[in-house]
C-alpha cells in the first residue's frame, strides 16, 4: 500500500505525535481491515472512532433499519434517515467523517451462511450486536477464522468489553458463557432500557481495543473482562482463562457453522412474532393453549372471539401513552402479583408488552400459579404495529 500522503500526515498529525503510534503505526492502520457487526448503540461510536483514526478498510454489517427510538444512542444516524437501512445511513455518516476510508456495506448482516467468508476478509472483528444468538455466531466464526473478536455489551447503566482470541492465547466467548440464556431470560434494551452515553463509553472502548490490536501499543483486554457501571463511574477488570473443556476453541471444527445457539441470529425480531404459531389455537376455549402465539393468531382471536379473550398489557403507563391496543387492560408487570385473583378465569388471557420479553415472564408466572389458559403474544405491540396495525406509534 502507498505510504502516507501529505494530506494524511496532516489529518492524523496529533495521533502521529504519540510515540506508540507514529508514522509506522498509522501505516498499519491504513493497511488494516476491520468489520463492525452492528450499526447501533455500540457500533456507532466504534465505527466513528475507527474511521476518524484512519483504519484503511471499514466494513459495516447490519440487517436493520433506522427507527426514531434508535436516535438517542445510535449517533451514526439522524432523524432524516429514519426508515433507511442502518448500513446505508452509517456509510453516509462515515464518509463525512473521513472520505479516505474504504467503506464496505454488508446489508444483510452476518448469518451462519456468510460468517466464515465474511470474517476471513478482515483483520479484526468488532461485535457490536445486542442479541445472544448473534454473539455466539460471531464468536464461533471468529474462532474458526482465527480473527480477534472485540466484544462489547450494554445493559441499562452497565457495560462490558473484552477481547476473545484463542489463536492468540486467550479464551473465547464460550469459555466465559458456554451456553446462551433461555429465550426471554435477559431483557434487551427495548425491555430494560439503556442510557445512550453508556453505549458511547463501551463503544469507544471497543474502538480503542481494535486500535491496540492493529497498531500493537499498550495492553489489550485479551484474557481480561472489563465491566463499567455508569451510575457509579466504577470499573472492574477480571482475568479470564481458557476453559479446557470449551468445545469451540479447544478442538478442530468443520468450517460450516451449524448450531441451535444462533439459529435466529440474523432474523428480524418480527419474523418469529408474525409466523403462524406452531400450535395454533382454533378456539379460545382451548384448555391447553400454547405458551406463545404469533400476533396474527392473537389478532384473529380478538377479532373472531373478542368476548372470550382478554388482552392484558404489562407495559408501564408511560409506554401505554405512546400506543396501546384497543380494549387491552393495563397491568404493569410489577403489579401482576397483586392482580392475580382478579384476572378472569372464563376468558383466554393474551399477555403482551413491547417486544414480548416481559409478557413471556408474566405468562410463565401465571401458569405457575394455576392459570392455564394464558398465552404470550410473541413480539408484543412492536410486532403488532409492524404486521397488524401500522397506525400504532413505534418506540
Amino acid at each position: 500500500m502507498a505510504p502516507l500522503s501529505p494530506a494524511e500526515l496532516s489529518r492524523y498529525s496529533r495521533q502521529l505525535l504519540l510515540p506508540e503510534i507514529g508514522p509506522a503505526g498509522q501505516q498499519r492502520l491504513k493497511e488494516s481491515k476491520v468489520l463492525v457487526v452492528g450499526a447501533g448503540g455500540l457500533g456507532s461510536p466504534t465505527a466513528l472512532y475507527l474511521a476518524a483514526a484512519g483504519v484503511g478498510t471499514l466494513g459495516i454489517a447490519d440487517f436493520d433499519r433506522v427507527a426514531t427510538h434508535n436516535l438517542h444512542r445510535q449517533l451514526l444516524h439522524t432523524d432524516a434517515r429514519v426508515g433507511e437501512s442502518k448500513v446505508t445511513s452509517a456509510l453516509a455518516r462515515l464518509r463525512e467523517v473521513n472520505p479516505a476510508v474504504n467503506l464496505l456495506a454488508h446489508e444483510g448482516g452476518v448469518n451462519p451462511a456468510n460468517a466464515i467468508g465474511l470474517f476471513s476478509q478482515y483483520d479484526v472483528i468488532v461485535d457490536a450486536t445486542d442479541s445472544f444468538p448473534a454473539r455466539y455466531l460471531n464468536n464461533d466464526a471468529a474462532v474458526r477464522t482465527r480473527r480477534p473478536l472485540v466484544h462489547g455489551s450494554v445493559f441499562q447503566f452497565e457495560g462490558s468489553v473484552a477481547v476473545f482470541a484463542p489463536h492468540l492465547g486467550g479464551p473465547c466467548y464460550r469459555c466465559l458463557f458456554p451456553r446462551p440464556p433461555a429465550a426471554g431470560a435477559v431483557p434487551g434494551c427495548g425491555e430494560a432500557g439503556v442510557l445512550g452515553a453508556t453505549c458511547g463509553v463501551i463503544g469507544s472502548l471497543q474502538a480503542l481495543e481494535a486500535l491496540k490490536l492493529i497498531v500493537g501499543f499498550g495492553e489489550s483486554l485479551l484474557g481480561r473482562y472489563l465491566t463499567f457501571d455508569a451510575s457509579t463511574a466504577r470499573t472492574r477488570c477480571v482475568r479470564l482463562t481458557r476453559d479446557p473443556a470449551c468445545p469451540e476453541c479447544n478442538r478442530v471444527h468443520p468450517r460450516a457453522l451449524e448450531s441451535p445457539d444462533y439459529a435466529d441470529a440474523c432474523r428480524l425480531g418480527s419474523e418469529r412474532a408474525t409466523a403462524p404459531s406452531a400450535f395454533p389455537i382454533t378456539l379460545p376455549s382451548d384448555p391447553s393453549p400454547p405458551l406463545e402465539i404469533a400476533v396474527h393468531d392473537a389478532a384473529r382471536l380478538v377479532r373472531e372471539h373478542g368476548s372470550s379473550v382478554c388482552l392484558i398489557d404489562v407495559r408501564e403507563p408511560h409506554e401505554a401513552e405512546i400506543c396501546r391496543l384497543a380494549g387491552a387492560r393495563l397491568i404493569p408487570m410489577q403489579q401482576i402479583p397483586a392482580h392475580v385473583d382478579s384476572l378472569p378465569r372464563d376468558q383466554l388471557l393474551l399477555i403482551h408488552c413491547h417486544h414480548g420479553g416481559r409478557s413471556l415472564r408474566v405468562t410463565e408466572y401465571l401458569r405457575a400459579r394455576g392459570i392455564a389458559r394464558v398465552c404470550n403474544v410473541a413480539g408484543g405491540i412492536h410486532a403488532w404495529a409492524e404486521s397488524i396495525d401500522p397506525t400504532l406509534a413505534r418506540y
